[in-house]
């Protein structure tokens, strides 16, 4: 069903509700992995994520009839409003099981878009046996999330576009949760040119296609942790598998500190919001290891709510050395606080948060502790601060940076 024609046809259908995503290159990864470093942005899309590209071409396709009894699907966010938005273009119902755990801006998002939502499950999996459940129960059409060859076309034409731009690109990252995109993607860039090279990339904490292509079959998780909401997959689509088998050239895992830190590289270096798993491809970009190559990084989507974006631009802060915390012991008398503070500004630390605890022993003349959360440069300048109140008599202990 993956042939190049439906490819075709797929790339003119979807564009009636995809906007165009031209190709960033990215100056500061390319310095950084010695490669030419592009960026496919969907997380621009109008729904902040490609998977309206398969939803809307899925639909497009069914009968009337098949529309007309309903639309239902399950999904950690992103499907959820693309098959929303697409069927609110047919003038269809749509009802959506989403995980409990999904952000609440996709859930509110997907609302937006005239779909009923209905929150079950912990994880995708689970979310999905309830819709399936709830399809055969009312007679809903069911649209996998990435389980059908159709939608996977749909998703595919991420790549027509990425040849249209780049025609000698030679390698594409592609993030993985359940397989579709990653079908599409592959199977249409090795029937334009087989000599590239096509790499699926999940986090370490939900890496079921990397189980199941090394065991050489669909493989479940028992549990899946990964801050990507988005691929907290536990099993790879069973219909797509062969078409993995036969055209991803490899799987790349990332941990969700090198996502943290992914995400502020990003907000610094191109001003772009980039959900978690929209990142795992910018992650994996240092797990080449290859040089003066054509990269194409796919960013699969943006959805990303503010608690969670503040806190992973926090942890971002704290893993890149740019904000920390130390304890010193002070004498307990006036002037101390002023000293220790003027010793830090002296080599330009910036103070944000003070901490000062009388009672930390019970002999309050021999010491308080003083607990001093400050903001440096990076790793460089965080050992300078260091030293130097070392050298001014204080014995600084890091401890957990809380903000």
């Amino acid at each position: 069903m993956l042939t190049l024609q439906s490819f075709e046809q797929a790339s003119e259908i979807v564009k009636q509700v995809t906007l165009e995503t031209k190709l960033i290159y990215s100056e500061f990864f390319s310095k950084q992995t010695g490669n030419k470093v592009y960026f496919k942005p969907e997380n621009l899309q109008f729904t902040g994520a490609y998977k309206v590209r398969g939803a809307y071409y899925k639909i497009s396709t069914l009968t009337e009839e098949e529309r007309k009894l309903g639309l239902i699907t399950a999904s950690a966010g992103n499907h959820a409003q693309g098959v929303a938005y697409a069927a609110q273009r047919f003038g269809v119902k749509a009802t959506i099981v989403m995980p409990t755990s999904t952000p609440l801006i996709k859930v509110n998002r997907t609302k937006s878009y005239g779909a009923e939502v209905i929150l079950k499950g912990d994880v995708y999996d689970e979310a999905c046996a309830y819709a399936l459940e709830l399809a055969d129960e009312k007679g809903y059409t069911f649209i996998h999330p990435f389980d059908d060859p159709v939608v996977a076309t749909g998703q595919g034409t991420i790549a027509m576009e990425i040849f249209k731009e780049l025609p000698l690109v030679e390698y594409i990252l592609v993030p993985v949760g359940g397989g579709g995109l990653a079908t599409g993607v592959s199977t249409l860039a090795k029937l334009l040119n087989p000599k590239i090279k096509v790499f699926g990339v999940e986090p370490v904490g939900a890496a079921c296609l990397k189980e199941s292509l090394k065991n050489n079959q669909v493989t479940t998780l028992n549990g899946v942790n990964t801050i990507a909401d988005g691929t907290t997959v536990q099993t790879p689509g069973t219909k797509i598998f062969p078409y993995l088998q036969e055209n991803l050239d490899d799987i790349i895992t990332v941990e969700d500190d090198e996502l943290v830190v992914a995400f502020l590289d990003m907000v610094e270096n191109h001003k772009m919001i980039v959900e978690n798993s929209g990142l795992l491809t910018v992650a994996a970009l240092k797990h080449l290891g290859i040089q003066d190559k054509k990269v194409v990084s796919i960013l699969s989507g943006g959805n990303m709510d503010v608690i969670t974006m503040s806190s992973v631009v926090q942890q971002g802060l704290i893993f890149r050395d740019r904000i920390f915390t130390v304890s010193v012991l002070l004498p307990d008398k006036p002037g101390e606080l002023s000293r220790v503070s003027k010793v830090i500004a002296d080599v330009q630390g910036n103070v944000i948060k003070l901490e000062h605890n009388q009672f930390i022993t019970t002999n309050r003349n021999a010491a308080v502790e003083l607990r001093i959360t400050m903001e440096a440069f990076g790793t460089e300048h965080k050992k300078k601060i260091l030293k130097t109140l070392e050298q001014n008599g204080y014995k600084p202990r890091e401890v957990q940076a809380l903000l």
